[in-house]
């Protein structure tokens, strides 16, 4: 066994790196980055000659990934079908999209002795992740992920795999949500009935991309489902998103979702579980950075029907995401991490504040739209 520094408690790590043929002496490995659902680490490695070179280590989270051998499938079929498209684009798929080292036995990825799934991929240097958004980082970053929808227009989205099935399903959030009143598990809805009227008032909303899906009217593509600023590498010397990374939830789904969730976060200047609603407010102006960028970024690529129904993405995605914390504060705060009781009450009502600022402004939302359409 090579003698490397390993951090305490992680016995099964030195097992992992040993299963990677290293191009340079190995010195260790450290827990790396701010994320909550994998285990990920940076590995260090030496040549003879230069500076360090570096890795990204990642132990896939088998309780939010059940089936991890389906998520590398995505994975490698999307980095690769990405790597020709850059490529024919005349650009660096080394710098532009993940990738995989083998294992010395020439594996994608390696199944631990406990079960567990590991991956290994070279650091993409001289990019930083940011975890809030100054507008111009915010546009950045919308046209880093109308890229990667550009990039992946044609890529067989009905292959891939549901790594969260029903992730984005607000048919199924709906119904989980009556499902979690009727059990009324904590007592607590009779306290919340303005926030259960606010869903019950906008059931019909609740299928209004998915009709459209039904229909014809919007396509089923590769999506991120996971379109946070900081699944973005912003390259130090351009300032531009280089990179998209993050791409455990990358499956089937719709593009207006993946901008939805941008703007859910991305356009309101107020913490997630801000008290005072006043405070908290849809600002049409990010809104507007944002679908600048992210219509550059996807070059043409969306259709009418996706252009048209932007404006309805956000609105459902922070419906969406409201409704997920109301039915998770009536069944008693089983999903989402909590600090003090109320915390995903005030999560809903910050939620449904932006939705009726969305509502109030939807006009002007979709005049945005087709401001840069």
């Amino acid at each position: 066994m090579r003698q490397i520094s390993i951090p305490e408690n992680e016995s099964v790590l030195a097992e992992v790196l040993e299963v990677f043929d290293f191009p340079a002496t190995l010195l260790g490995a450290v827990r790396y980055g701010q994320g909550h659902i994998n285990d990920t680490f940076c590995v260090l490695c030496q040549p003879q000659e230069g500076d360090c070179v570096r890795f990204i280590l990642q132990g896939l989270s088998s309780a939010a990934f059940p089936h991890p051998e389906e998520l590398m499938e995505n994975f490698i079929g999307i980095t690769s079908f990405l790597r020709q498209k850059i490529v024919a684009d005349g650009g660096d798929p080394l710098r532009e999209t993940l990738s995989l080292v083998k294992t010395a036995d020439g594996k994608d990825f390696y199944t631990d002795s406990q079960g567990k799934v590991w991956r290994l991929m070279p650091f993409i240097e001289n990019t930083d992740c940011f975890q809030s958004a100054t507008p111009e980082l915010f546009e950045a970053s919308a046209r880093a992920f109308g890229r990667f929808q550009y990039m992946l227009q044609g890529y067989p989205a009905d292959t891939l795999h549901e790594t969260i099935v029903n992730f984005h399903n607000t048919e199924d959030r709906f119904a989980k949500f009556l499902a979690a009143l009727e059990a009324d598990r904590m007592n607590r809805a009779a306290s919340v009935q303005k926030e259960i009227q606010f869903v019950l008032d906008r059931k019909a909303d609740c299928s209004v991309a998915l009709q459209a899906l039904r229909d014809g009217r919007l396509p089923l593509r590769v999506t991120h489902n996971d379109t946070k600023l900081n699944n973005i590498l912003i390259d130090r010397d351009t300032h531009e998103g280089i990179c998209v990374i993050d791409l455990d939830t990358t499956m089937p789904g719709l593009s207006i979702n993946d901008f939805g969730d941008s703007i859910r976060f991305g356009a309101n200047h107020s913490r997630e579980d801000e008290k005072d609603l006043s405070k908290v407010n849809f600002d049409i102006g990010l809104y507007e950075v944002y679908t600048r960028g992210f219509l550059e970024g996807a070059r043409g690529s969306l259709t009418a029907g996706e252009l048209e129904f932007l404006p309805w993405g956000a609105r459902l995605m922070t419906l969406e995401c409201g409704i997920r914390f109301l039915t998770d504060y009536l069944d008693g705060d089983h999903y989402f991490r909590i600090h003090y009781p109320e915390q995903n009450l005030d999560r809903t009502r910050t939620q449904f504040k932006l939705v009726k600022d969305m509502e109030e402004q939807f006009e002007a939302m979709a005049a945005v739209v087709a401001k840069y359409a």
